[in-house]
């Protein structure tokens, strides 16, 4: 054998012993690893990733602040920043403001589902009596199967156990917000149980109308979409003005806020702010009523 050719095939040995060295290396490197998986924790990581624990903790957050205390924070970023106190107490006046949008936005959100669970209610209410229920079983099924009695279930549930005024009790139940269906369905009532009509076509055509009704909504609701939209658009310009003018380097904030004219100005601008808003919004609620 030639030199040349055992120069060759100590280098392909040596290169084989190598690579059989690596690949024993990476096979404990991973063996060690997937060790210390399984004793952090069954297999998975010992904790989530930096950012992961950063997004988790900003959702907490959010969730648990509500929409008015970011009125304080956001007047006590802009207070550090502009090293005025001014930011702070506007953003402490906007607290109750903000408050009240909540209220009224849960309030109306509470009354959208009462009705939802009304024209279930209906719905079921006409299918336990096509299955042959007497009303009064047939009403205390539909009202397990929905909410849509609410407050007053225990009142109507018993007077239709017990042979009480069920249409006095379904109209004193419709007082809640968002029960206005239950006037219906206890006219309903009275004409099946005075006159013997058929109480399951009668709840047809309520839960027809009722849906109806909703839908209407619904589509109004979107068609002002836009004007909402609009109005808090516009609402939104003086804070990109500022933005604008701190990036050109004018510092608006300084000038708002430690001069006797930007003071003034700021005051008259939040007012016509204001007053245009409520303006705007009370000509969609307004719409909307109609």
């Amino acid at each position: 054998m030639a030199i040349g050719e055992t120069t060759d095939v100590h280098g392909s040995a040596a290169m084989a012993c190598a690579g059989i060295a690596a690949w024993l290396m990476s096979g404990r490197r991973a063996g060690a690893r997937r060790a210390r998986l399984l004793l952090a924790g069954g297999g998975a990581e010992a904790g989530p990733p930096r950012q992961e624990w950063v997004g988790a903790t900003w959702r907490r957050l959010r969730e648990r602040m509500r929409p008015e205390a970011w009125s304080l924070v956001a007047g006590l970023v802009i207070a550090v920043i502009g090293s005025s106190v001014v930011p702070l107490l506007l953003g402490a006046a906007g607290v109750p403001l903000l408050g009240r949008v909540r209220r009224a936005s849960e309030a109306r959100r509470a009354r959208e589902q009462r009705g939802d669970a009304v024209i279930a209610l209906c719905g079921a209410l006409a299918g336990e009596v096509r299955a042959g229920r007497q009303p009064g079983e047939a009403l205390r099924g539909a009202a397990r199967d929905s909410d849509g009695l609410g407050d007053g279930q225990p009142v109507v549930l018993a007077a239709a156990r017990f042979g009480g005024d069920v249409p006095g009790a379904l109209t004193e139940a419709a007082r809640q917000p968002g029960a206005d269906g239950l006037v219906g369905l206890a006219a309903c009532w009275r004409v099946a149980v005075d006159r013997g009509a058929g109480l399951a076509a009668g709840l047809d055509r309520l839960e027809g109308a009722l849906r109806a009704e909703r839908d209407q909504r619904a589509d109004m609701r979107a068609q002002l979409a836009g004007s909402r939209s609009t109005a808090s658009m516009l609402a939104g310009l003086p804070v990109l003005g500022l933005l604008l003018g701190t990036a050109l380097g004018a510092d608006p904030l300084h000038v708002l806020l430690h001069t006797g004219p930007g003071l003034g100005c700021l005051l008259v601008g939040g007012a016509l702010e204001g007053v245009g808003l409520w303006w705007a919004l009370r000509i969609v609620r307004g719409a909307e009523a109609a």
